[in-house]
Formats: C-alpha cells, sequence, structure tokens
C-alpha cells in the first residue's frame, strides 16, 4: 500500500509558491522561510480560504507543513496566533510599495527623502518590545514586521521632509492602490477577516491597530510635504477613501473588475486638488480619459 502524497499549497498572499509540503521535507519550497513565516503565511492562507473558523493550530502546521504541534509552539495561546498573522499581515503589505519607489527615495534635496523608510513603524510602539503569550521566558517582543525588538524601519519618529510634488505622491498612491487590487486581493480579504476578529477580541484591536499604525506616520508626512495646512485630516481622507475602493473591489458589489491605475490616479489627483488647491500642476485631469469608459467598473 503506497503512502498519499501531501497536495502542495496554494501560492499564499505574498505571491509565494505556496507554505506547505510533506512535514520535514528536505527541499520543500518554503525550507527557506522562516518558521515565523511559514506559519504568518499558513495563517494568512487559511483566513482567506476558510475564514476565521478555519484558523486553527493543526491547520496552520498541516498548511506550512509543519510537525505537529509546532504552530503551538510557536504561538500558544490563540490571541499569540492571531498577532502572528497580523505581524506578517503588516510584513507582506509593506512590500506592495518598496521604498526605493516612495516618493523622495534617494532623491535629491527638496523632495520627501526616505519615507517609508525612516518612520515607517514609529507607531507600532504598543506592538513592539512587550512579551507576548507563546514567546519563550525572557525573549524580546516582536514587531509587526516579525523583527524583535525593532520597529520594521528604524527610527521611532519619522524624518523631516522638504517639498514634495504632488505628482510623485499621486503616482505612488496610484502604484500602490493599483497593486493592491491586482495582485494582493488575497491581503485584502486576510486582512478584513483580522479586521473583524478585532472587534470582537479588544486584546487584538489594541495590537492590530498598533501594527496598522505604522503606515499611518508616512502618509501624514507626505500629506504635509505635498502642501497640506492639515496632514492628520487629510492624510484619514486619503486612507477612508483608498479602503473604501478597496473594499469596494475585493468584497463588495464592485468585485469583477478594478479600476486602471490612470483611473486610480485621476481619482488621486481630484481628492488632493479639493485638500490642497489646484496646485497639482496643468492638464492633470486630462491624463487619464474620459470618465465615462469606466461603464460598470469599480470607479476610482
Amino acid at each position: 500500500m503506497t503512502s498519499a502524497t501531501p497536495s502542495a499549497a496554494p501560492p499564499g498572499p505574498n505571491g509565494s509558491p505556496g507554505t506547505s509540503g510533506a512535514p520535514g521535507s528536505p527541499a520543500s519550497p518554503a525550507s527557506s522561510a522562516s518558521r515565523a513565516d511559514r506559519i504568518g503565511d499558513a495563517a494568512l492562507d487559511l483566513l482567506v480560504e476558510r475564514g476565521m473558523r478555519g484558523l486553527t493550530h493543526r491547520a496552520v502546521d498541516e498548511r506550512a507543513g509543519l510537525p505537529q504541534g509546532s504552530t503551538s509552539n510557536h504561538a500558544r495561546t490563540r490571541q499569540a496566533l492571531l498577532e502572528t498573522a497580523v505581524r506578517r499581515q503588516v510584513q507582506l503589505e509593506s512590500r506592495v510599495l518598496t521604498p526605493d519607489e516612495l516618493p523622495g527615495a534617494a532623491g535629491p534635496p527638496g523632495t520627501v527623502g526616505t519615507a517609508g523608510t525612516a518612520g515607517t513603524a514609529s507607531a507600532a510602539e504598543g506592538a513592539r518590545d512587550r512579551p507576548r503569550d507563546g514567546a519563550p521566558d525572557g525573549a524580546p517582543g516582536r514587531t509587526p514586521d516579525g523583527a524583535p525588538g525593532t520597529a520594521p524601519g528604524g527610527p521611532s519618529e519619522p524624518a523631516p521632509h522638504g517639498p514634495l510634488d504632488t505628482d510623485t505622491l499621486v503616482d505612488a498612491l496610484s502604484l500602490a492602490l493599483h497593486r493592491y487590487l491586482t495582485d494582493h486581493r488575497a491581503l485584502l480579504v486576510s486582512r478584513y477577516e483580522l479586521a473583524l476578529e478585532a472587534t470582537r477580541r479588544p486584546e487584538l484591536r489594541a495590537f492590530f491597530d498598533a501594527a496598522g499604525s505604522v503606515f499611518h506616520g508616512p502618509l501624514v508626512a507626505m500629506t504635509a510635504a505635498a502642501g497640506s495646512t492639515e496632514p492628520e485630516r487629510h492624510a484619514l481622507s486619503l486612507i477612508a477613501w483608498c479602503e473604501g475602493l478597496m473594499f469596494s473591489c475585493a468584497a463588495g458589489s464592485f468585485h469583477a473588475a478594478v479600476p486602471s491605475r490612470a483611473e486610480l490616479r485621476t481619482g488621486f489627483e481630484e481628492l488632493l486638488r479639493g485638500m490642497l488647491g489646484d496646485g497639482t500642476g496643468p492638464g492633470h485631469g486630462e491624463s487619464t480619459g474620459a470618465a465615462g469608459d469606466r461603464g460598470g467598473r469599480c470607479r476610482a
């Protein structure tokens, strides 16, 4: 009698070739990944495929191709398992737009400069340097990107920024949002699963909010650099617009189609023009074609 060969897992939310393999197999695709990453990837896969009820320690072991009990050793409680998933979620989301693609990265004076690197995780204090359930005694707390004892972006405060050309900001925002909607839709589903669970678990709510805040500081800084006199309020408006569009296209009534990057660019230009005045430069409203071409697509 021959034993069944374990099936390979589907690609994870980060587009990597699956998180599972035969437990202990020497050349599995995930063998180069850290155990924490494998557990995190498997947890996110399960959230996407089965929802919160499908996320169990045993299921994560099976999906990640790890010996039974491995996930329990890494994260002893369900809260710890959820925190592991949130850390991995933030880490993968931070890769949607890489630091060198952000406005002013390694650029000349007068641009944003190191946006997204110096201040990427400035507000994750609630998630860093504190013991977590399931961590060995004496082990440092982990930040949302899984790195022990350090914030994923470096210093705790964003670096000062010079003036930012609005075109550059629009390009970066539209690129990131388009990538979410076309290449990383699974990350949106897992984020919504975790966000909903956080509404029912106060302890997860605090962790989830602290982890997610790593993206807030840089956006506020970039909005201020673009000329906003109320960067906190304007950043909130940008975030709310993006969140609404992502939900509509990932899980709402416009899930069958997503706007083009040109359409997203028009949306950001309209938002920023309303916030900052008409200083977005000449001809910006003509760069995306007629709005009537969108038809039944998810509107930007």
